[in-house]
């Protein structure tokens, strides 16, 4: 069951030919949960470090992530995750959200999966 996830992001890292290298812990937890924790390194010396807590039970459903996108000189590019801070802000998909460019700039965001996010780079550097 989650060894195929795991599977599934081993070999989609491997396709992209955006991805320079990548060092990525797959952990087992039980037979439908597990937790992915490492980073991508792109062909442009940007970095995705990449936090997830998934269950593939019956649906994909992501227990914690964090997606932290950052340029060759360490700033930020963006970030998705599901920490329940910035409250105030009554963002309509709390407590998922997305920083953009800046940690004081917060957008309402769905989920991403981390598939969508890679997606997002692609396009980033094309």
């Amino acid at each position: 069951m989650i060894e195929a996830y795991f599977e599934e992001i081993h070999n989609l890292l491997e396709s992209l030919i955006i991805v320079k290298s990548f060092n990525i812990n797959f952990q087992k937890r039980d037979i439908d949960e597990g937790f992915i924790r490492g980073n991508i390194y792109f062909v442009n010396d940007s970095i995705l470090h990449v936090r997830e807590f998934i269950s593939v039970q019956t649906i994909r459903e992501r227990k914690m992530y964090s997606y932290h996108y950052m340029d060759a000189r360490n700033n930020l590019i963006f970030r998705y995750d599901d920490a329940e801070h910035h409250q105030e802000l009554n963002l309509s998909t709390f407590p998922h959200h997305k920083h953009e460019g800046s940690e004081d700039n917060i957008i309402s965001s769905n989920t991403p999966t981390l598939a969508e996010v890679l997606q997002e780079i692609e396009e980033i550097l094309e």
